[in-house]
């Protein structure tokens, strides 16, 4: 087996490559996220990595020994043009229904999840299947700075009542 990519070199990629994304801790994962300035409370997801396995996501079996899995959102044109079709959203604590093995290392595949929200993932990316997902780093991230401009737009203002 190819020798998996350390996370924090992952982090540190996004962090030096994507301008304005910043590095948050919560829920068990590192999350990347696009947020300038500070503007929005906690940004917009560019990237995820999980190295445990959660409550609703058990699937990909994070619980292995060294295995982590990272995760990014791509417009769903792109996810369709790569897997054919977005498949429907899965009930709490369920899986999407697509033939995938979740559990399968060094592979882009669908997210076990989030899928139908256009969501990728790979589990221990070797340096080469890395630099296939850097395609997908750098839409997630472009993709990220327009849902930022919305949602800019639809924060409540600061102004004095």
């Amino acid at each position: 087996m190819k020798e998996a990519m350390m996370t924090n070199d992952i982090l540190s990629y996004c962090l030096s490559s994507l301008k304005d994304t910043t590095l948050v801790e919560s829920w068990g994962e590192k999350g990347i996220f696009y947020n300038p300035n500070s503007v929005l409370k906690r940004g917009v997801y560019v990237l995820t990595i999980k190295e445990k396995d959660g409550n609703n996501d058990k699937i990909s079996l994070l619980n292995r020994d060294n295995v982590y899995r990272v995760n990014v959102g791509l417009r769903k044109q792109t996810f369709i043009e790569r897997f054919g079709y977005i498949p429907k959203r899965p009930s709490a604590g369920n899986i999407v229904k697509m033939d995938y093995d979740f559990t399968i290392l060094d592979t882009i595949i669908p997210h076990p999840v989030y899928a139908w929200m256009g969501w990728v993932c790979v589990l221990n990316p070797s340096n080469k299947t890395f630099e296939e997902f850097k395609i997908m780093i750098q839409e997630s991230y472009e993709f990220a700075k327009e849902k930022f401009v919305k949602r800019k737009k639809n924060e409540p203002s600061n102004a004095k009542v």
